[in-house]
């Protein structure tokens, strides 16, 4: 038996690996996984082929005695809000998140509106290999699909909840949103007016080939809307991904920051604020958040890349002050505990108030450090000499082993690790000055040279 399931959630290029014969057994699968009679809600975003996913699906779960309820188009996080404030006992999120726009896929989401957990994800598998589907008679088919078009309105309105709107509105900020052209601008734009913010929206139209820029919200995608924050001026730039779980800020001069800044900002600003708690983040999260909180007394937990694992980690040891990931997936506990591109909006909007400085100001005061992220094509048997390699050559360093090597000296890091989905060795290094990221990048690049003989 073979893994369907990759770092979150199934995916693939439409029509091709994720075809209807695929979805037909994985929405079987899924479907005997609950219970007969269990209150489903699915959703998608605007990527091709997700009418196409998302009928099929609801067809599959219908056959195993599951009853479907269809909130239409949404981002994930309104998804699973959905599912956790109204008593279902899943979801189904038809959406491949940042890969490119070929690709389509599907997130099951377990009645606490987290995807499922690893164990849970097996299962399916377990179902899906042995053609074990639960079948009911055809007097049990008598539910037809509900619409439930609450799920916009209820998470806005849920997100807004949580933030000081009067404060927010009295600075009377503009915010450029770049939703990707998918479902992130059906809700950021709403939070934004809520809070008496005005969004001025780029790539706002649902368009499923993503024509204004590539899905993932990375430097290179987001070159020109950051050009746009700067020209239309702007207190601040949000970029989303495909499902809007994820979102990348943008200060007032363009410069594009990555995730584990902005979370080490919005952790030290929760603190500040009274909440209590340690922070969960991935191996790949950059240290500066240890150098950021330590001051506070505040506890870093690292843990496995991958939102699924910190979520569930979090939620079984319930103390956690926030949660995320360096590529812009940011958990808020007091709301839900899952990457929320929109409550992350808010909460970087109240900061921003709180403090009354310009988002670059506060980026500026974060440790500054040059950043290097490369990928080598190899197999996972050589990814993982590799990591050995590493762990023997800093030997002497704090290593942190839980996916990979992670290597923590007084002016760099590192972090050494084979991918979860594909045949590539991570390497990502940061270092204090320039010379000590070239020495520690061309060392790093002769281990591998070792194994590969390249």
């Amino acid at each position: 038996m073979g893994r369907l399931f990759g770092t979150d959630g199934v995916r693939g290029v439409v029509n091709e690996e994720l075809n209807p014969e695929l979805v037909v057994r994985l929405g079987l699968a899924i479907g005997s996984f609950f219970d007969k009679g269990s209150r489903i809600l699915v959703a998608m975003d605007s990527r091709a082929g997700g009418e196409l996913i998302k009928n099929i699906v609801a067809g599959a779960l219908m056959s195993t005695g599951v009853k479907v309820y269809d909130a239409g188009l949404a981002p994930t996080p309104a998804l699973q809000y959905a599912v956790k404030s109204n008593g279902f006992d899943g979801g189904v999120m038809v959406t491949a998140s940042h890969n490119p726009p070929e690709y389509n896929g599907i997130k099951v989401i377990g009645s606490h509106g987290i995807e499922v957990d690893r164990d849970e994800e097996e299962a399916i598998e377990e179902l899906y290999w042995e053609n074990r589907f639960r079948r009911v008679s055809w007097r049990e088919l008598s539910h037809h699909v509900e619409k439930y078009p609450l799920v916009i309105e209820e998470y806005v309105k849920a997100v807004v909840s949580h933030v000081d709107r009067d404060l927010i509105k009295s600075r009377n900020y503009r915010l450029l949103v770049d939703p990707a052209n998918s479902v992130g601008s059906l809700t950021t734009p709403l939070i934004a007016r809520e809070l008496g913010v005005k969004p001025i929206v780029v790539n706002g139209t649902l368009d499923p080939l993503f024509s204004g820029r590539l899905p993932e919200p990375t430097v290179e995608n987001l070159a020109e809307t950051s050009k746009l924050v700067r020209e239309v001026g702007v207190a601040l730039g949000v970029a989303h991904d495909a499902d809007a779980d994820r979102v990348i800020m943008i200060d007032e001069k363009g410069v594009v920051h990555w995730g584990d800044r902005t979370a080490a900002l919005l952790a030290r600003y929760l603190r500040e604020k009274g909440l209590k708690g340690r922070v969960y983040t991935a191996v790949s999260s950059s240290v500066i958040v240890e150098e950021v909180l330590r001051p506070l007394n505040i506890d870093v937990v690292w843990l496995k890349v991958g939102s699924v694992d910190i979520a569930h980690t979090m939620r079984r040891n319930g103390d956690a002050l926030c949660g995320f990931e360096e590529n812009g997936g940011f958990m808020y506990p007091p709301h839900q505990y899952v990457r929320d591109g929109g409550m992350t909006t808010a909460l970087f909007l109240e900061m921003l108030a709180t403090y009354g400085v310009p988002a670059s100001q506060l980026f500026e005061s974060l440790p500054k450090y040059h950043t290097v992220k490369k990928k080598y094509k190899m197999s996972r048997e050589s990814a993982l000499a590799v990591v050995e390699k590493v762990k023997e050559a800093f030997r002497n360093e704090r290593l942190i082993t839980i996916d990979g090597v992670k290597v923590v000296s007084s002016d760099y890091w590192l972090l050494v690790r084979p991918s979860g989905t594909e045949p590539l060795l991570r390497v990502m290094i940061e270092a204090k000055t320039i010379e000590r990221l070239d020495e520690v990048s061309q060392l790093v690049d002769s281990l591998i040279s070792e194994v590969t003989g390249r």
